[in-house]
């Protein structure tokens, strides 16, 4: 395993460096405030000091193995059970090392602080995250009673937050967007923003649908649109994109479907910008699952980094209680949220986000 020490004024820069560096595979091993500079111990400036490492991981999976390498008889077993005990030892001491960082950590810390950054934890809030967090937390917390600690750790994660743009639509663009991967939710969710503007805010809705490649996809928007009583247009180039915005030059707000994109094959994203005019006229949302890993999630933001994302919305907050992740990514991206989402039912279960909404919702 590689192992770095980083230095920076915020955690934001020390993420910045070791994604540089390090990649998104990099792992935090240990993270902590530290004074620098100064006269005489006077004029010191906060910093933040992390530990980071990444793990090539050089173990190669069985079925991966070259064909003249896999042996018969008793030498082949030797060596599959050789391989599988060397798997068990690499596992077992990447946990020793998590749980090195962790103990790491909690040396000094008084216990209502080790309470905390063990609930946090169990939150699947990572540790760069909760030792800022902590770190952040004013020193008479410990005296304050348990729901006035809890608002003081709230204040403390929104403060975070507070410079990232969140809420829904603005209404200062005509064109609703909505991007990311498979299986997130695109299509019910883009529903549930159409119903919201036309049954709140009285809004002439129109749908755009560029999802050609399955026939239940066209068929779901379809169903959407009738429901609604919403006119629906389906592209399959820019040239079809352009004549649906003009025969909806009268509509208040239309609202584009896109194809769901292996977010591994850039050029697949990239593909989107050949279907869709994405003008200063078009309000852009990446829409992730709550139940996806971190490192996918930061994946799938930089290959959609093409594309302008004016926000984030988080899908499939009922599906999981540990939201973590949701916290990580928006520190990790630097973007605010607009929705989050609690289920299927169209126009209901979607939440408008705010700063605090969200961390109420991981911290729930």
């Amino acid at each position: 395993m590689k192992v770095k020490k980083y230095i920076a004024p915020n955690m934001q820069e020390a993420m910045k460096k070791i994604k540089n560096e390090l990649g998104h595979d990099a792992v935090i091993l240990n993270s902590k405030v530290v004074h620098t500079g100064g006269v005489f111990g006077l004029f010191m400036k906060k910093k933040i000091e992390v530990i980071a490492g990444r793990d090539p991981d050089p173990l190669i999976r069985r079925s991966q193995l070259k064909p003249e390498l896999v042996k018969a008889g008793p030498e082949a077993a030797n060596d599959i059970n050789h391989e599988q005990s060397l798997i068990s030892e690499v596992l077992e001491l990447k946990k020793l090392v998590k749980s090195l960082s962790i103990n790491e950590q909690q040396k000094g810390l008084p216990p209502h602080l080790i309470k905390l950054n063990q609930i946090l934890q169990d939150k699947d809030i990572g540790l760069a995250s909760r030792s800022v967090i902590l770190s952040d937390l004013p020193n008479d917390v410990s005296e304050q009673s348990p729901p006035e600690f809890h608002s003081e750790v709230v204040k403390v994660m929104e403060k975070k937050m507070r410079h990232l743009a969140f809420g829904g639509i603005s209404y200062k663009k005509k064109y609703i967007n909505v991007v990311g991967p498979t299986g997130v939710g695109k299509t019910t969710t883009l529903a549930k923003l159409a119903a919201e503007s036309m049954l709140k805010n009285h809004k002439k809705i129109a749908f755009i649908t560029t999802d050609t490649y399955r026939i239940a996809a066209i068929e779901q928007i379809k169903t959407y649109a009738k429901i609604l009583n919403a006119p629906l247009e389906v592209c399959y180039s820019i040239e079809d994109f352009q004549r649906a915005k003009e025969k909806f030059e009268d509509i208040d707000m239309v609202f584009i479907d896109t194809a769901g994109r292996n977010f591994r094959n850039r050029q697949l994203v990239n593909d989107l910008e050949k279907l869709i005019d994405f003008t200063d006229e078009v309000e852009t949302f990446l829409v992730l699952s709550v139940t996806s890993k971190l490192n996918d999630m930061l994946e799938i933001h930089d290959n959609f980094s093409s594309i302008h994302i004016d926000k984030v919305i988080f899908t499939k907050l009922d599906e999981t209680n540990t939201r973590g992740s949701m916290y990580d990514f928006i520190l990790s991206a630097e973007k605010g949220v607009a929705y989050m989402t609690n289920g299927q039912n169209v126009p209901d279960d979607i939440l408008i986000a705010t700063e605090k909404l969200t961390v109420e919702e991981i911290m729930r």
